[in-house]
C-alpha cells in the first residue's frame, strides 16, 4: 500500500505536530500550514455544505499533482457537496473522477445535474425566493429525482448553514439582513451547474454506501482514495446533527483504508480516539489549520 507522504527525512511526526504556523516545503510538495482563505479558492459546489473541504483544496491539489503519475481514478465515497472531485476535474488532475453520496438527498442533485441539469437551471433561475414559495416547497412531496434536487438545493439555500438534516430551522436576518434570499445566488448557482455538467464524461457518481464503493476499487494501484466521512468518531454530535446519514463504523473504515493498493488520504477531526485508530493502524497524521465559522483558528488531522 503507497499513501501519500510528506519527506520524512525534513519532517519528524513530533516537528509535524508542534510546527508554527509557517509554510514548509517538502519534497516537490509545498504543505501551505496557515489556514486557506477560502474566498479565494475557485468555488464549484452548488452545496452551502456543513463540513465542506473547500479550505483543503489548494492542498490537496498539490498533492495529487506532486505524484509521480496521474491517478487514473479519483475516489470521493462520501462526496457530499463534492468540492474536492470537482476541484480533481477541472483541473484535470485524474483521469476518472468517482464520486458516490448516500444521503438521497444530496444524490438527486448530483444525479439531476448530470442528467437533467437544464431542469434544475430554469427551476433555479424562476424561483422567487420568499417564505411562502419557500415553505411550499419545502413541504411538498417530489415526484422524481429531478424535483426532489431542486426541492434540496432550496433547503440547502434556504436553511442555517446549509443543514438540510432534519430540525434545522430557515435563515431568518441571513448576510446583509437580506433574510431568505441572502445564500439564493441564481445565476451563480446555474453557471456552477453548467460547469460541472460539462465534466459529466470524467466523473461517475453512485448513490451508495461508500464503504462499499472503497471495497469495489480497493485493489486499483493507481487510485487516489480522499475520505471525508461524518465526522462522528469518539461520540461527536456535530455529525449527526449536520448529516442524516452519520452512521459510521469508523474502526472498519480505518481497515478498509490499510488494505488498499493505492494511495489514500483522509480528514478527521483532531481527537484523542481518532490518533489512536490511526497509530493503531501504522498511519501518519498531521494537523492542518483551518477557519470554522466564527474565524477561529482550528486543527484538523490528514491522515496518510
Amino acid at each position: 500500500m503507497e499513501a501519500v507522504l510528506p519527506n520524512k527525512n525534513l519532517h519528524s511526526r513530533q516537528e509535524i505536530v508542534n510546527r508554527s504556523l509557517s509554510s514548509v516545503k517538502t519534497r516537490d510538495i509545498f504543505v501551505e500550514t496557515r489556514p486557506v482563505n477560502v474566498s479565494k479558492v475557485r468555488q464549484l459546489s452548488p452545496f452551502r455544505y456543513p463540513g465542506g473541504k473547500t479550505w483543503l483544496v489548494p492542498e490537496l491539489c498539490r498533492r495529487v499533482a506532486a505524484l509521480e503519475s496521474k491517478p487514473t481514478l479519483f475516489i470521493e465515497p462520501f462526496a457530499g457537496g463534492g468540492i474536492i472531485s470537482l476541484s480533481i476535474a477541472s483541473q484535470n488532475l485524474a483521469t476518472k473522477i468517482v464520486m458516490c453520496e448516500l444521503d438521497p438527498d444530496v444524490a438527486s442533485v448530483w444525479r439531476t445535474i448530470f442528467e437533467k441539469h437544464d431542469y434544475l437551471c430554469n427551476r433555479i433561475l424562476s424561483f422567487d425566493v420568499n417564505l411562502q414559495n419557500v415553505n411550499e416547497i419545502l413541504g411538498s412531496s417530489p415526484e422524481n429525482c429531478y424535483e426532489r434536487a431542486f426541492k434540496t438545493i432550496v433547503k440547502n439555500r434556504t436553511q442555517r448553514g446549509g443543514i438540510i438534516a432534519p430540525g434545522a430551522s430557515l435563515v431568518r436576518k441571513g448576510e446583509n439582513g437580506k433574510g431568505l434570499a441572502s445564500r439564493w445566488y441564481p445565476n451563480t448557482l446555474v453557471k456552477r451547474i453548467q460547469l460541472i455538467h460539462q465534466l459529466r464524461d470524467k466523473i461517475t457518481f453512485f448513490e451508495d454506501d461508500g464503504l462499499k464503493i472503497i471495497k469495489k476499487y480497493r485493489i486499483r494501484k493507481k487510485a487516489f482514495f480522499f475520505i471525508d466521512p461524518p465526522y462522528t468518531a469518539g461520540g461527536k454530535k456535530a455529525g449527526k446533527r449536520l448529516y442524516q446519514y452519520n452512521n459510521i463504523d469508523h474502526a472498519h473504515l480505518f481497515d478498509s483504508m490499510r488494505g488498499l493498493a493505492g494511495r489514500f488520504l483522509m480528514t478527521y477531526d483532531d481527537t484523542d480516539e481518532v490518533k489512536k485508530l490511526a497509530l493503531s493502524r501504522n498511519f501518519s497524521t498531521e494537523k492542518i489549520p483551518m477557519k470554522n465559522t466564527h474565524h477561529a483558528i482550528i486543527y484538523e488531522l490528514l491522515i496518510t
